[in-house]
């Protein structure tokens, strides 16, 4: 546990950074939005109790939404995220449950498992941020539309640092 705070302190401060200072002036047409901030939510080990997941979640929003000039927007969708991750988790468990000492990553648990497990979570952080940010049902296909880009490439940018940060 000791090893784990500071690389977890150390991964929120590298996302946040990389994500306020570089994804956030990146726009292609105003539909692909990446929001590579949730990683640090997919890969909190699995023994994170709820309580936790929750609080580190709104700081980790509220923090993106200080930056982005959102107020509540990225929070409340990270909250989302982070109250579905134990759902989601239980869903893809495998038979025999987790290893201790494992995370949730493509090492341990393969590319179609990491692929499902972010897939889901990142579509609902996007559904959530999106049409919470539009706030209307007369835009939908449009912002469905946006919802699914983001979604793709923010999945894209997870799957990719999977392989080059996170190396056996």
């Amino acid at each position: 546990m000791i090893k784990v705070l500071p690389r977890n302190i150390l991964r929120i401060f590298v996302l946040v950074a990389f994500q306020v200072f570089i994804l956030n002036n990146i726009q292609f047409s105003g539909f692909v939005n990446p929001y590579l901030y949730v990683l640090f939510i997919l890969l909190l080990p699995f023994e994170t109790p709820g309580w936790l997941l929750l609080s580190l979640g709104f700081v980790l929003g509220l923090t993106i939404d200080i930056f982005s000039n959102t107020p509540g927007l990225h929070a409340s969708a990270t909250v989302f995220m982070a109250f579905l991750r134990p759902l989601v988790l239980d869903f893809f468990a495998p038979r025999e449950g987790y290893v201790t000492g494992t995370y949730p990553r493509i090492y341990y648990y393969g590319f179609g498992w990491f692929f499902q497990y972010s897939a889901i979570l990142i579509l609902a952080h996007h559904l959530f941020l999106f049409y919470i940010e539009v706030f209307r049902l007369s835009d939908f296909m449009l912002t469905l539309y946006r919802v699914i880009l983001s979604t793709i490439f923010t999945l894209f940018l997870v799957m990719i640092s999977q392989y080059f940060i996170y190396r056996r």
